[in-house]
């Protein structure tokens, strides 16, 4: 990799950093911060999108590992916040090994200052689309036995893929790659073909040239051959809420907002 590779450029806006700043971190810049603005301010009620992921994420995460996983590929990961995979992973059983990988150099920077004492968790620097680089890399290699069982994760990172960059063949890579007993997390942006629908996907593809909303059976689609838990395919807000963790709706009885149903995250078993 090359050193430009490693270069954090300030003039454009980049998702992780966008997600980092609506979820209330610090590792952004104003590029990004005008993005996420847009959101907070011009489209109200829509970074509960952002923050109701993250808690189904820590669910999934805890369910996974209480169901006896114990090796996580967190796929396009963005920066660290609290509650990470690797922390949920590990107050469950402590030994459970963690890898992280995104293509932004600060996840690099920034996931490397924060895991420097743990010898079970590493974050890589690469692009979700080359997974044979991912499957490859010496740091995957060491702490992932493919093996065994294997919780990949793909965490609101898939939407980033426009239709012609194939994202069911990236989940289909990964199906063939882990062995039974493995399973895969998905958490995805939800066409609700309404105008708030309409407006957010126009801001990722104006400010990205990428962020594509499908309806619930394309992302449904996306598990391939997986079996889908009988949790199924809900909106995060409420996905797995009995698994424990906190909920910004109190209550999975209440009308939902029309924002809160626009993200959905379901498991995939492979049998």
């Amino acid at each position: 990799m090359s050193d430009n590779a490693n270069v954090i450029d300030q003039s454009a806006p980049s998702i992780a950093r966008v997600y980092d700043y609506i979820l209330g971190g610090k590792d952004n810049y104003e590029v990004d911060r005008a993005i996420g603005d847009h959101f907070k301010n011009d489209l109200p009620g829509s970074v509960v999108i952002a923050t109701s992921n993250r808690q189904a994420l820590v669910r999934a995460i805890r369910s996974l590992a209480e169901s006896g996983l114990t090796q996580f590929l967190d796929l396009g990961s963005g920066l660290p916040t609290a509650d990470n995979v690797h922390q949920i992973a590990q107050s469950v059983n402590p030994g459970s090994r963690v890898v992280y990988v995104d293509n932004d150099p600060i996840v690099l920077a920034h996931g490397r200052a924060l895991l420097s004492t743990d010898e079970h968790t590493t974050v890589i620097q690469a692009d979700l689309r080359d997974s044979e680089a991912i499957r490859n890399h010496p740091e995957v290699t060491r702490l992932i036995d493919f093996d065994k069982p294997v919780a990949v994760v793909f965490s609101a990172i898939l939407h980033h893929l426009n239709d012609d960059e194939d994202p069911a063949s990236l989940v289909r890579y990964w199906y063939d790659q882990i062995p039974a007993g493995s399973s895969v997390f998905i958490s995805h942006f939800a066409s609700g073909d309404n105008t708030e629908t309409a407006e957010a996907e126009g801001k990722l593809q104006a400010t990205f040239g990428r962020g594509r909303w499908r309806t619930p059976a394309e992302i449904e689609a996306l598990f391939g051959e997986l079996e889908l838990r009988e949790t199924g395919l809900k909106p995060a807000a409420i996905w797995n809420l009995e698994a424990g963790g906190e909920s910004e709706i109190g209550s999975a009885d209440r009308e939902l907002t029309v924002w809160e149903k626009l993200i959905v995250a379901g498991i995939g078993d492979k049998r």
